[in-house]
Parts: C-alpha cells; sequence; structure tokens
C-alpha cells in the first residue's frame, strides 16, 4: 500500500510539472470519455434497462395481420376469442387512445386518454398510489363510467387533492366517477393521462363487428416458462381456426406477437447502437493521441528512466509507475468528462425531445456511473500500456547514451501505427456522418405533395352527447370556418379528419364499380379522409383531372328520403355519393387511360350491395401520408365533410403572417362559438414535417459532431508525430540543407512522411468502411451504403486536411539553421 501511494505521489508530482502536456490529455480524454458516458447514459435508458414494470421481460404487445392491409389494430370480437381461447398468457388486456374535454372545473381542457380493458393494468401489474383500479365488474356495457387519472393530471389539474377519489368529473359532456391515482411515472400508452374501461364500449355496434378494426392494441403477459415463440405458435393457431370459422372477415389474418419493449423501442435500436460504435471509434482516436503525446514525452524521460534502472528499479517497477500516472491522467479527464455528459445529454434531449423513446428514463444512474468508471480506468491501462511497456524494456546504457537525441527509430513504428489507425478511424466516422447527411438532403428535397409553409393546425374534438352525431357537427364546423376566414392574415381554411405526414385518416377496403368482387383476403384498400370545402386548395395539393369538393357535395340528395331504411349502412356513409381520389389510384385502376377519364367512374366503399357508391368528382396529386420516409402501397382517397361528419378534425390554417402568432385569435373564435370546448395539438405543418425526420436529423447531428470531433483529433495526432519526427530529425534536416539540399527537397521529404501515413490510413478506412457500412442501410433514404459520391468527397477532404496537417511542420523544418543543428552536434 505504502509502494502504491508513493506511485501516487510521485505521478502527480509530474503530471504537475507539465502542466501543458497535462492539460491537453486532460481535454483529449474529457471528450472522448464525456462523449461515451452521454451516448451510454441513452444507450443504458432506452435499449438496456427493462421497462418500468414488473417482470417487463414478459409483457408482449399483440396485434392483428391482414393479408391485404398489413399490421393493423385488433377487432374486439377476436380479441374476445384470443382471451377465451389462449393457454400461454397469465393475463391479456386491449387498449387504445383517445382526446376527451376535461371541463367543469377550471378552463376546457383536451386530456389524452386511454379505453383499456381491466385485463390490461393487471397485465402491467400497476398498484395505484391513490384509490384503486377499476375491475372486470365495471369493464362491462351498462356499468357506471369510472375513470383512473394518471399521477401528473391529478397534480396538475387537481393540485395533488386525494378528496378527488369518488368525485365526478365532466369529459366529453359525460360524468365520470375518479376511483383511483396511478403511481408517479406510469403513462402507458406514452402521453396518456387517464384510463377509461374499455368494456363500456362493447355495446356499440362497431365494435361488434369482426372486420373493424377500432385502434385496438393487445398487451399480455407470459406465464412462467413459456417463451415468445410458443405464444406466437399458439396465437397463430387461433387465428387459423378463427380465418375457418369467420371466413367473410378473418380469412387470411394472423397475429402479431412481439415483446412489448420491441414496441416501444421501436426503429431507433440500430441507430443507437451505430451512435455508440462511433463515440467508441472517438474514444480509440483520444485514447491514441494521448498514448502518442506519452511517448514524445518519453523521449525527454529516457535519462530519468535509465538512471532509475540503474540504481536497481525493477522492470515492473517503471511499467507500474508509468501505468499509474496514466491512471491518474484518465481519471483527470473522467471527472470533466462526466459533467461533459451530463450537459450533453440535456443538451440532447432539448434539441431532439421526439426523436428518442423513454426520454424521461435517461439519468445518471449506477450503472452510467459504473460504465464511466470502468472505460475511465481502461482508457488510462489502453493509452498508457504500450509506452510504459516500452520504457520498462529499455537498457540503461543504451538509454543513457541516446538521452536527449528523442525516441529511437525503432520505436517510431508504433507512433505510426496509431496515426494510421486514427486516420482510418476517422474515415469511417466521416463516410458514416456523409451518407447520412446525403440522407437528409435527399429527405429534404422529397415532395411532400403539399405546400407545409404558414400553415397552422390544430384539432377539435366535439363530445357527441353534446353536438349529436352529424347535423350539428357540420354546422360547427362551418360556421368555425367562417370566423376564422374573415381573421387578419388567414387566407384559407379548411378542416379535416386528418392530414399529411402522421396524422392521417384511416383505411378502408373497396371495390370498382363493374368488375369482379375480390375475396375478403385480397379486397384492396385505400387511405382514407374526410375533408372540407378548401381542403385542397389550403394546403396547395395540386389538381390532376375533374374538380375539388364545394358547397354543393351536400346532403341535399338525401333530402326526403327515409334514412331508417339504410339500417345496413352506417349514417355517416350513408349520404356520400362522391369521392376524390390521388393519382396512384388512378394510374392503378385505370391504367391504358388518360387521367381525366377516371372522372365520372363509379367506386364502392366495401364489397357489399348496400355499401354506397361514389362518383369520381376529381383526381388530385398524392401526398406523403405516414411520414416524408414512409411510403404506403395503399392508394388515397378523400371524402366530402358536408356529406358524412365526424366528430375529432383537424382544422388547417394557410396565412400570410407567421402562423403561430394567430393561435390566441383562433382559440378565441372556438370558444365563442363553444366556451367549454377547448383547442389542442395546435402546430405548424413545417414543425410537424420536422418532427417525422426528427430521428434522422438526431443521427445526422451527433455522427458528423462525432466524425468532426475524430477529425481534429486524428489531425493533431498526424501533426503531433510529423511535428516530433522534425524535432528528431534536426540534425539529419541540417546536414541535408548544408550539403545542398533546397527547401523543396526538404519539404517534399516531410510531407512524403506524413502523407505516408495518411493516405495508408485511407486506404485501410475505404476498406472498413465499405464492410461496415452495410449495417447503416436501415438508417439511410434514397443513398447506397456504397455511394461513389460520399466516398470520393471524404477521401479527398481527409486528404487535403491531412496534407495541411502535414504542411505545418514540414515548412517549419525547411527553416532550419544547419549551423545550429550541425553545432547541436
Amino acid at each position: 500500500m505504502q509502494t502504491l501511494w508513493q506511485d501516487l505521489r510521485y505521478g502527480a508530482r509530474m503530471l504537475l510539472k507539465n502542466p501543458g502536456f497535462t492539460l491537453i490529455a486532460v481535454i483529449t480524454l474529457a471528450l472522448g470519455i464525456g462523449a461515451n458516458t452521454a451516448i451510454f447514459s441513452v444507450v443504458n435508458a432506452v435499449l438496456l434497462r427493462p421497462l418500468p414494470y414488473e417482470q417487463a421481460d414478459r409483457l408482449v404487445l399483440l396485434a392483428e395481420n391482414g393479408e391485404n392491409f398489413g399490421e393493423m389494430s385488433v377487432a374486439y370480437p377476436n380479441f374476445l376469442d384470443w382471451r377465451a381461447q389462449q393457454t400461454v398468457f397469465e393475463t391479456m388486456g386491449v387498449y387504445n387512445r383517445g382526446s376527451y374535454n376535461l371541463t367543469g372545473s377550471g378552463e376546457p381542457e383536451q386530456v389524452r386518454g386511454a379505453n383499456a380493458s381491466a385485463d390490461l393494468l393487471l397485465a402491467l401489474r400497476v398498484r395505484p398510489a391513490l384509490g384503486r383500479l377499476y375491475t372486470s365488474d365495471e369493464d362491462k356495457p351498462g356499468a357506471v363510467p369510472v375513470v383512473v387519472l394518471s399521477h401528473g393530471l391529478w397534480q396538475r389539474r387537481f393540485g395533488g387533492d386525494a378528496n378527488v377519489i369518488n368525485q365526478a368529473i365532466t369529459l366529453n359532456e359525460r360524468s365520470y366517477t375518479v376511483i383511483g391515482v396511478t403511481p408517479p411515472g406510469f403513462l402507458f400508452p406514452s402521453r396518456i393521462e387517464m384510463w377509461m374501461p374499455v368494456g363500456q364500449l362493447a355495446g356499440a355496434d362497431n365494435m361488434q363487428k369482426r372486420d373493424n378494426h377500432p385502434g385496438l392494441y393487445g398487451v399480455a403477459r407470459l406465464k412462467p416458462g413459456v417463451t415468445i415463440e410458443q405464444a406466437r405458435a399458439e396465437m397463430q393457431t387461433i387465428a387459423a381456426r378463427l380465418s375457418q370459422q369467420y371466413p367473410a372477415s378473418n380469412k387470411g389474418n394472423s397475429v402479431v406477437v412481439r415483446a412489448l419493449k420491441e414496441e416501444i423501442v421501436g426503429n431507433v435500436e440500430r441507430a443507437l447502437w451505430v451512435i455508440l460504435a462511433a463515440v467508441g471509434c472517438v474514444l480509440l482516436i483520444a485514447c491514441a493521441n494521448v498514448a502518442n503525446l506519452l511517448l514524445a514525452r518519453a523521449a525527454t524521460r529516457q535519462r530519468e528512466m535509465a538512471v532509475r534502472i540503474a540504481l536497481g528499479a525493477s522492470r515492473w517497477r517503471i511499467v507500474r509507475q508509468l501505468l499509474t500516472e496514466s491512471v491518474i491522467l484518465a481519471l483527470l479527464g473522467g471527472i470533466p468528462g462526466l459533467l461533459l455528459s451530463q450537459w450533453a445529454v440535456e443538451l440532447l434531449l432539448k434539441l431532439s425531445p421526439d426523436a428518442l423513446p423513454r426520454t424521461s428514463e435517461i439519468k445518471t444512474d449506477v450503472w452510467v456511473l459504473g460504465f464511466t468508471f470502468i472505460v475511465t480506468t481502461l482508457t488510462g491501462l489502453l493509452f498508457g500500456l504500450v509506452p510504459a511497456w516500452q520504457a520498462g524494456r529499455s537498457e540503461a546504457h543504451l538509454a543513457l547514451k541516446e538521452a536527449g537525441r528523442g525516441v529511437a527509430g525503432s520505436k517510431a513504428w508504433f507512433r505510426h501505427a496509431l496515426v494510421v489507425a486514427e486516420v482510418a478511424l476517422t474515415l469511417v466516422l466521416l463516410v458514416c456522418a456523409g451518407l447520412l447527411m446525403r440522407s437528409f438532403t435527399q429527405l429534404l428535397r422529397l415532395d411532400p405533395g403539399f405546400n407545409y409553409d404558414r400553415l397552422l393546425t390544430f384539432a377539435v374534438a366535439l363530445p357527441e352527447q353534446k353536438y349529436g352525431p352529424l347535423e350539428p357537427q357540420m354546422a360547427f364546423f362551418q360556421k368555425l370556418q367562417q370566423r376564422l376566414s374573415v381573421l387578419p392574415g388567414v387566407t384559407n381554411v379548411a378542416y379535416s379528419s386528418g392530414l399529411p405526414l402522421g396524422n392521417n385518416g384511416w383505411q378502408t377496403s373497396f371495390t370498382i364499380e363493374g368488375r369482379p368482387i375480390p375475396p375478403p383476403n385480397e379486397t384492396p384498400s385505400m387511405e382514407m379522409a374526410i375533408v372540407s370545402p378548401g381542403y385542397f386548395e389550403t394546403l396547395k395539393i395540386p389538381l390532376r383531372a375533374g374538380r375539388w369538393f364545394d358547397e354543393r357535395d351536400n346532403r341535399e340528395h338525401l333530402r326526403g328520403r327515409d334514412l331508417s331504411k339504410l339500417a345496413a349502412t352506417p349514417r355517416l356513409l350513408a349520404g356520400l355519393n362522391c369521392i376524390v381520389i390521388d393519382e396512384e389510384f388512378a394510374r392503378r385502376y385505370w391504367p391504358n387511360e388518360p387521367m381525366d377519364k377516371a372522372v365520372g367512374k363509379r367506386v364502392r366503399m366495401g364489397a357489399g350491395p348496400d355499401d354506397p357508391l361514389l362518383t369520381v368528382l376529381g383526381v388530385v396529386g398524392r401526398v406523403r401520408m405516414d411520414g416524408l420516409r414512409e411510403e404506403s402501397n395503399r392508394v388515397q382517397a378523400y371524402l366530402p365533410y358536408l356529406q358524412g361528419a365526424v366528430p375529432n378534425v383537424l382544422v388547417t390554417l394557410r396565412t400570410s403572417l407567421d402562423p403561430q402568432s394567430l393561435t390566441a385569435a383562433a382559440r378565441a373564435q372556438v370558444q365563442q362559438l363553444d366556451p367549454q370546448q377547448p383547442i389542442y395539438s395546435v402546430n405548424t405543418m413545417e414543425k410537424l414535417r420536422a418532427e417525422t425526420i426528427a430521428s434522422d436529423r438526431l443521427n445526422l447531428l451527433l455522427l458528423s459532431l462525432f466524425a468532426g470531433l475524430a477529425l481534429l483529433l486524428a489531425l493533431i495526432g498526424l501533426y503531433g508525430v510529423i511535428s516530433c519526427a522534425v524535432t528528431q530529425r534536426t540534425q539529419e534536416l541540417g546536414i541535408r540543407l548544408a550539403l545542398g539540399a533546397q527547401a523543396n527537397d526538404v519539404l517534399r521529404l516531410v510531407i512524403g512522411q506524413g502523407m505516408k501515413l495518411a493516405l495508408l490510413g485511407v486506404a485501410i478506412g475505404v476498406v472498413a468502411a465499405l464492410l461496415l457500412t452495410r449495417l447503416m442501410h436501415s438508417l439511410l433514404f434514397s443513398v447506397s451504403a456504397n455511394d461513389p459520391l460520399t466516398y470520393a468527397v471524404i477521401i479527398l477532404l481527409l486528404s487535403v486536411v491531412a496534407l495541411l496537417a502535414c504542411y505545418i511542420p514540414a515548412r517549419r523544418a525547411t527553416q532550419v539553421d544547419p549551423m545550429i543543428a550541425l553545432r547541436c552536434e
């Protein structure tokens, strides 16, 4: 212990004796360790740490998969059969999302809620912080409406008052009794603030149909000893049995069973591992730089080591002393690195709050601290091992002779190898960043099919208990449209059931008039939205043929008809007689005809004789419905709002002003029509567009930052090696100049030495990049992982910057005075 204390004291004195060297090394290591700790904090929270539920590894998500529709939500009758027939789950529940107007006390507010079965909360093993959860008896049609609040909503809206239990609150003009409050942090699914029994909705007609998929998804808990593969096999067997039993609705349908964590993490897993690998490369480059600094410093300590060896110090004693200094240096870099990582994580979450899941769980815990300590210690050993080993192998009499001459030539190969490795790793990171930049540029250039500039959008959800199913809703939004259109700066106003870039409508099957009706599992489907007159003009979606909807497309054609005779058709669909389709619809189903010939054709919503037959009024351009990256294979179509209203709409305003400046005025207009009606999800379309590429932006930002840091460190390393070589070869260069060598000869000699190392690193880096960038394929958009332009630009950039790093010490070498150099000899 005393010997260790002596090593620590001596090591600290030596580092304090060389403050410049120590400061440079600490800054270099702090950058590398800080970056690694920051990214590990994210990876640990998002990927490594289990979900915040008891035995979360046994939780799975359930969905349906149709041959024609792909993955979709669960039909409620199918869920009931799944639950009754399965033997692999302890508990199985379902949920969907909704929005509710909370009124009665304080300002009206839109709150995100979930209709969830009692079994869902049991599967997640939620224990209320206050009150209780609802039971299976309350999860049935006709039961007393009850609600469980999230801890955050309880604190924010009700001030944390425990007396809220058993009190009534008003949601969508209906009274609910508060029976419980969930524990802090429980927000499943994400951003949900209250839960109500889904079974109370089971009596509705749409919940009884197996071909209706009302946004329900299942969550189940595996029994002990049951694997997810076994569960998947049994659920597929049940699905096949239901497919035979109900061929009209279930033919070809299967069940999706995957880990709940996989669903929550989404598609960020590969990106995070790639970024963690990239930041690991940055740390390796930092280690190589510090190792080069130690090797250069070893040149000035050769006499010291030689004297110690001559006085009887063992080689292990020398190695241990130098490794102790390295570890001290690493710890000095690790402390500011940890502080830097905290700042970096906060900045990361501020810049991209929606790009990552589970952001509330990202924090510095014992695992992050342990990771930092291990990385710091290993870093100290890594960059200190070779210099210490070489110093320990020194022969005393040779070291004394070579003292003051610098590092022996036989040891220079290791420094050169470090520089080559730095350049190779840097090229790999630069290529990755370059590919992401090209990909991101392609995304930004992509035409979404509409003009998103100066568009403000907000949501309004009218309670059906107050506004009824159709006419009052239409009247409300027509009045709102008139009021908003006269606001200063507003040029167009529209409302719709969905918008492009994620806020899209729904999918439904259809058939073409006059063509054979395909089997149920082969019926085509289309993306559908209900839109008001002026919708296409507001979003500037181009008209290809025919006309847009206008005030003529209303329900006048139903005047005098007895709608009660249309019992087989929902009232929403009963009033429909026209449709607008997108250009892909026209090309796909009337491929050999001009686009204007599609106008006048008729499309049936569904396949039954009672389903409405709609006349095509016009053909419009195709838009990106799901996001800039995603392109659905489904065709797109639009229905007129004045023929079939829905209570939840998105209002869109095109303005000549800053869209956000109209938020207060728009809210005031809504509340003048109904003081109890809130608006929510206020956004600009520019922001929504940015959110669809938030993960791409985050990946580009991080990889570009790390690649830039790697480039800086690699160039410092290359400069340091060439500069040290010039210092070591001062006598040689002086002799060359004294014998008649020209300055340009010396310049070429020194630059040539550096560029050989750089180009060798470039060659190795290209091979490594070609192999490794294949792992990035899923992160790229319209760019090949082996894009030749990216490789050419990066190779040229790295070569030019390396040339500059070599030129500065080479220029200094041409200024060596031969007399002074020879006098040193």
